[in-house]
């Protein structure tokens, strides 16, 4: 199955939504986190519903938002969650960026990066269309030191790549990226029961459920393009 068919499932089933509002939880603080100044033009890799570009646009005052999917049923659906004029969705892969050189100021990428079919590729092209100084927020929970995301992938139909911390910051570089920080972002809001309420279906101990949202959360790598 393609990037595409799988998305575009989810989306017909309104499985969109659900995706923003779990995200959400750690996606919000990465997205205050990022330099994004008035006027600014900002790319959100997989940007499924496009709640960020939204939310960049309305905290941040970004100028310009591109949103680009594989799925043309994300897209429709993203498209009919606004009626914002700067705010644009693209589809296309992102091994190819359409996207014109030194013409994007940041991009930012929530639990879609792991998708590339060439993530070393994708990261070139990402250095190859940020201005001088302009940044990549990625952000990813399936990572090699989440073991309790490493069956994903028995779920979805498509090959993810599982890269550790080192991996991350190796690739951006290679890439051309100075990398600026790396850390994890942790989920303060999933609720979290009493230990007397394990086991759950999905976690064996309370231990191992705290250990996944408030400590290993989400994985943030910023890469910058150098000036």
């Amino acid at each position: 199955m393609s990037v595409r068919e799988e998305f575009d499932a989810w989306a017909a089933d309104g499985r969109d939504r659900g995706m923003e509002d779990r995200h959400w939880h750690t996606a919000k603080h990465v997205l205050a986190r990022m330099p994004v100044e008035e006027g600014e033009t900002v790319v959100d890799l997989g940007t499924g519903s496009g709640y960020a570009l939204r939310a960049l646009r309305e905290t941040k005052g970004a100028g310009r938002g591109y949103g680009l999917d594989a799925s043309p049923e994300m897209l429709r659906n993203a498209r009919s969650y606004t009626d914002d004029s700067r705010v644009g969705y693209v589809r296309g892969d992102f091994d190819a960026l359409p996207f014109a050189t030194d013409s994007v100021d940041h991009a930012f990428s929530m639990e879609a990066f792991y998708y590339a079919s060439d993530p070393l590729r994708t990261l070139r092209e990402l250095r190859r269309v940020l201005r001088p100084g302009g940044t990549f927020f990625c952000a990813v929970n399936y990572y090699e030191e989440n073991v309790h995301s490493h069956g994903w992938q028995e779920n979805i139909a498509i090959e993810m790549t599982r890269w550790d911390r080192q991996e991350y910051r190796e690739a951006f570089r290679e890439a051309g990226f100075f990398v600026a920080e790396q850390d994890n972002v942790p989920d303060r809001e999933t609720e979290i029961p009493p230990e007397a309420e394990f086991p759950t279906e999905a976690f064996d101990t309370r231990a191992a459920m705290v250990e996944r949202y408030r400590e290993l959360g989400t994985l943030l790598t910023v890469g910058v393009a150098p000036e």
